[in-house]
């Protein structure tokens, strides 16, 4: 059932196809036109009007908000909300789905319901990983303005600088939101906690940290060890035998932005956390809205733990692992 759609002309009058994308949009949304009798009246073919309606959906100009008929996922949403005190936005999908083609999905409405609460004069954090990358590929344009993006937590390890691929994320939320980018040139983890507080002290790093704590806005995953599609910090050499070994020590079971907590919420003393560069949860959960995205039942213990420590105020998770999070209680 469809709940609300907003047409809205947010491009350029100079730019033509979005004037004619807007206009299909307004026949078709808002007057129930047929495509037929839209293609007659702007003189183009069906195929056309088809076009330009997803050109309106893609550049923002239609923003199309859908509330779930099936009480299965109306009921894990509110049990979500009663429980944990979060916004749940429930992603339906067999359970035949394959992993991948599961955090594809949740990815995609994920990137549509970013676009509700990013706004003008903004600042909106970023944790780089597998789920934000598949965030970014497909985030429609939303023109703003004095929005600035900044990464979260640093990239590098011993393979590689990391900038590549952070940059690339970051790139594509700025470009969506026609946003000022800040990248964080430091390592995901350093090696001696002496040389974290050493950087920390340096008025380039400063810059980035005040701008984290300034944040509106953060956008994240929730990481797991278990998960089918592992996390990027699991599976791109950013860990060694020492650190997993460290980790079970401490009865780590997740980690938000390379930060590792436990299934009751701390994580002050879990030794990893003194090198990596991601921030404080104290810090992020002063965020105002701090939005986490999951998928698959591997994600489970750790999206509970990260929503019970009070570090999510809104979640987007398929409705398999939204089950899942409920049965654990």
């Amino acid at each position: 059932m469809v709940d609300q759609i907003e047409v809205a002309p947010r491009t350029p009058p100079t730019d033509r196809r979005a004037l004619a994308a807007h206009k299909a949009a307004q026949l078709y949304y808002m007057q129930d036109m047929t495509m037929e009798a839209i293609a007659a009246e702007l003189a183009v073919s069906r195929s056309s009007v088809s076009r330009l309606l997803s050109h309106a959906r893609d550049i923002g100009i239609v923003d199309i908000r859908i509330t779930s008929p099936l009480e299965g996922g109306v009921s894990l949403e509110r049990e979500l909300r009663s429980r944990f005190r979060v916004a749940a936005h429930v992603v339906p999908m067999p359970a035949s789905v394959s992993e991948i083609e599961r955090l594809e999905r949740v990815a995609i409405t994920a990137a549509r319901l970013l676009t509700q609460f990013v706004d003008s004069n903004m600042t909106v954090g970023i944790a780089w990983g597998s789920t934000l990358s598949a965030i970014s590929r497909h985030l429609p344009a939303k023109e703003l303005h004095d929005v600035t993006v900044v990464q979260l937590n640093g990239a590098g390890n011993v393979q590689t600088t990391g900038i590549e691929y952070a940059s690339e994320i970051m790139q594509r939320f700025g470009a969506a939101f026609g946003a000022r980018v800040q990248q964080f040139p430091v390592p995901a983890f350093f090696d001696d906690p002496a040389t974290r507080e050493a950087m920390w002290r340096e008025r380039s790093t400063r810059r980035v940290l005040e701008m984290q704590a300034r944040m509106d806005l953060a956008v994240f995953g929730v990481g797991s060890p278990a998960a089918d599609v592992p996390s990027r910090v699991y599976a791109g050499g950013y860990l060694d035998r020492a650190d997993y070994t460290s980790l079970a020590e401490d009865r780590a079971i997740g980690d938000v932005a390379t930060v590792f907590f436990r299934a009751d919420g701390s994580w002050r003393d879990i030794r990893l956390n003194a090198r990596t560069t991601g921030p404080g949860l104290d810090r992020l959960r002063r965020v105002p809205r701090r939005i986490c995205i999951a998928a698959g039942v591997h994600k489970a213990a750790s999206l509970r733990a990260a929503m019970a420590a009070g570090l999510v105020t809104d979640v987007v998770m398929d409705q398999g692992l939204a089950r899942e999070v409920v049965e654990l209680g």
